[in-house]
């Protein structure tokens, strides 16, 4: 072959290099051949474009023969002349002159039709589909415009640990494992570390692997899922909460902006996405359990609200919405009391339209250590275990509040994804731990 240079399938694609001899690489990801033609398409990260072969063209004969026998997922080099052609995907195709097949691939086990149980056993595989492969791009475009909107808001990133000797959020769904000669555990939530930052650094953010050991079996629950969590010294309720929706709003325009293709390929129109605009509607817990009384809905005061409740709160809002002050019994030990209130803390849980459900939980931090003291002993935490949080309190504390933010429920939101699991590239869930 030439020396010609490698070009991705989206540059071939915008049209620049029609009548031109031009090179691609990639992954075959149709194929089929009668008589002396061969169609086939080529994957890359960027996309697909068509390749056709007349071996009347080729340079090479035993090429052509090559092409003939090469299966799905064959990697293989082309170059050809690029002509534009209304029945290829994107308009555009290489009339090929040259094939070279970089490996033989067998036979793909993955065909249509297969159970999520066998794509789940495959996903080592099942990840160079391109809806997977639409799904993770635009997840990257999540963490790179939240990291975008730290920066521009003086944030700093910092780097809390994974292992960790006590827990964040109750000690039912922790993973526990020996840790030399004591006990230790997964992370739950880097809230606790991130608190400790703020005496230095003031405003701080980290993206970082949690873990849930929750036996949920639901389209939105992960036992490992990515946390985007921040914490914000000298500042309350209110001013966390514009946070949390200045961000999501950001996010979502920048994958409107760089995702345009990938958006529409998934069913969600970018346009939708750049609709979401600040405030977001507000409601207290009390009215959250008004308004689904009003749609037959009992619940007692206390109750946790489920993905039907959430749905519910969320069918007839274009925006995410905020429930606000939970009751104190419903939540974390760290939450601070409302003092206008004192059965409810002051809290929010930030739900994504379309019942996609709860995508932040944050609060404002209780600043008393007597009163962390009493709620750790109310729930029988050991207090030797959270000593080092506690000092927290003695040594100039301040108001602050901050968040966490599932990256996996954000990216299902935007995306259109039907579970939470084509969000992730290898899912952890109560019944997976392979591939």
């Amino acid at each position: 072959m030439s020396e010609l240079e490698f070009l991705k399938a989206e540059e071939l694609l915008k049209g620049d290099m029609v009548g031109q001899r031009v090179r691609t690489r990639g992954w075959i990801y149709r194929t089929r051949h009668k008589g002396k033609m061969v169609f086939t398409v080529i994957r890359d990260s960027s996309g697909i474009i068509q390749a056709t072969l007349f071996k009347g063209d080729m340079e090479e004969e035993k090429e052509f023969e090559d092409a003939k026998k090469a299966l799905v997922e064959s990697s293989v080099e082309v170059e050809g002349i690029l002509v534009e052609d209304a029945r290829a995907p994107g308009g555009y195709e290489i009339q090929v002159r040259r094939f070279r097949v970089i490996h033989f691939a067998e036979p793909f086990p993955i065909t249509k039709h297969q159970s999520e149980e066998f794509l789940m056993d495959k996903r080592h595989l099942w990840v160079r589909s391109r809806k997977l492969t639409e799904i993770a791009k635009i997840k990257h475009s999540v963490l790179k415009a939240a990291r975008e909107w730290f920066d521009e808001h003086g944030f700093y990133e910092v780097t809390p640990p994974i292992l960790t000797g006590s827990a964040a959020e109750g000690g039912a769904t922790l993973f526990e494992l020996k840790y030399f000669w004591q006990k230790a555990y997964l992370s739950q939530s880097a809230q606790l570390y991130l608190e400790a930052l703020i005496f230095s650094l003031e405003n701080v953010y980290s993206i970082t692997p949690s873990f849930r050991a929750e036996k949920s079996r639901t389209r939105k629950h992960l036992t490992e899922f990515w946390h985007l969590e921040a914490e914000e010294a000298w500042t309350g309720l209110e001013g966390n909460m514009k946070i949390q929706e200045e961000l999501t709003a950001h996010i979502a325009h920048r994958v409107a902006e760089w995702n345009g293709k990938q958006l529409e390929f998934l069913g969600r129109e970018p346009r939708e996405l750049l609709k979401i605009e600040t405030p977001f509607p507000r409601y207290r817990y009390g009215e959250a359990l008004e308004k689904l009384a009003e749609k037959g809905v009992e619940l007692e005061w206390g109750d946790d609200f489920g993905a039907p409740e959430e749905k519910m709160l969320t069918e007839d809002e274009k925006l995410p919405i905020f429930i606000t002050h939970w009751p104190k019994e419903a939540k974390a030990f760290y939450m601070r009391w409302d003092p206008e209130d004192t059965r409810v803390v002051l809290n929010n849980d930030m739900l994504a339209p379309e019942g996609y459900g709860e995508i932040f939980g944050a609060s404002e931090r209780e600043t008393d250590v007597r009163h962390l003291i009493d709620r750790l002993e109310a729930e029988g935490a050991s207090l030797e275990n959270y000593q080092w949080y506690l000092d927290l309190r003695r040594y100039g504390s301040v108001q602050h509040s901050g968040f966490g933010m599932g990256v996996e429920r954000v990216v299902a939101w935007l995306a259109k994804a039907e579970h939470i699991r084509d969000t992730i590239p290898f899912p952890r869930t109560i019944n997976r731990v392979r591939p």
